[in-house]
């Protein structure tokens, strides 16, 4: 039996909370990872997991005996990291979590100079407009946009990204160019409902150093930045969103920006990892490079 094989394995199963998601995730049969985590146990004299139909969870003996193979495979990571440092650049994959219309406008576009200062790391990209659990995921980190909620992850600001309210040409040539909040009045919106909770998200606006909010009627309601931006270049009403979503629309007059002069507060720019693991070169090279795209404001 290969110990750090069933080590590594047994992480897996207990933050993926199964056999078989966590035999897919590195690579091996089904029937090789039950008969490794027998081998396992046996060899420790020890039931490590309790299995049902349902569920994998962890007994009393597992949950410790996870927590030190959490700290020792992440000490071997670092140890083989470093040698590979040492003889030339950081190695190996690191997963990264990201919004998807922030992926696909900001980042994927960036990505071509980290690859190139760092060739031999992969970077695994996942878009989602959800919140994940990075541990049972697998995730190495993740970028997130706004205010956070209490997290137990370690979060790095990068950056605050500005808004803008914008609206399409064909809108405005119907309903007139509002001017002040109280334009508002006789206006619609198209409504932005969040994916994670599924509640709508008003508008935010700064009125003499507050923050004022404002809900406005509408027709479409979508849950994806992307679907957002598109509902309102279809004329479906005003949007409020990062200025990065709509650089190419605003500058080809396609939308117009509207209310500037009450611009809602800029949204931080977070990378978020889990505080129990080492940080690995390869990672930390990459959350460094995050830093310093972002060290002056682009967006």
């Amino acid at each position: 039996m290969d110990r750090f094989q069933a080590m590594r394995l047994f992480t897996r199963i207990v933050e993926l909370g199964s056999f078989s998601r966590a035999a897919e995730n590195l690579g091996l049969p089904r029937a090789s990872a039950t008969q490794i985590i027998k081998q396992l146990e046996a060899h420790l004299g020890v039931r490590l997991l309790q299995r049902t139909t349902r569920q994998v969870r962890t007994t009393l003996d597992g949950d410790g005996y996870y927590q030190r193979c959490v700290a020792i495979l992440a000490d071997m990571d670092e140890m083989e990291s470093s040698f590979s440092q040492a003889a030339g650049q950081p190695r190996g994959r690191i997963k990264v979590d990201l919004s998807v219309s922030f992926g696909r406008l900001v980042m994927i576009p960036a990505l071509p100079d980290f690859c190139a200062r760092y060739p031999q790391i992969q970077v695994d990209v996942s878009v989602t407009d959800r919140q994940i659990d990075l541990i049972r995921e697998g995730v190495d980190c993740v970028l997130r946009i706004g205010e956070l909620r209490d997290s137990s992850l370690v979060a790095r600001r990068l950056t605050v990204l500005p808004q803008v309210c914008c609206v399409s040409r064909a809108y405005l040539a119907r309903h007139g160019t509002p001017q002040v909040l109280d334009d508002l009045a006789g206006h619609r919106a198209v409504d932005y409902q969040s994916a994670s909770t599924g509640k709508s998200i008003p508008f935010e606006f700064t009125v003499d150093g507050r923050v004022e909010a404002r809900s406005l009627p509408y027709t479409v309601a979508v849950n994806n930045g992307d679907a957002y931006v598109a509902a309102c270049e279809a004329g479906f009403g005003i949007v409020q969103v990062p200025a990065y979503h709509v650089t190419r629309q605003l500058a080809a007059g396609t939308l117009v920006e509207v209310l500037a002069g009450f611009r809602a507060p800029p949204l931080p720019l977070t990378v978020l990892y889990p505080q129990n693991r080492h940080l690995s070169p390869r990672v930390r090279v990459f959350i460094d490079w995050l830093a310093e795209l972002f060290a002056e404001p682009k967006l």
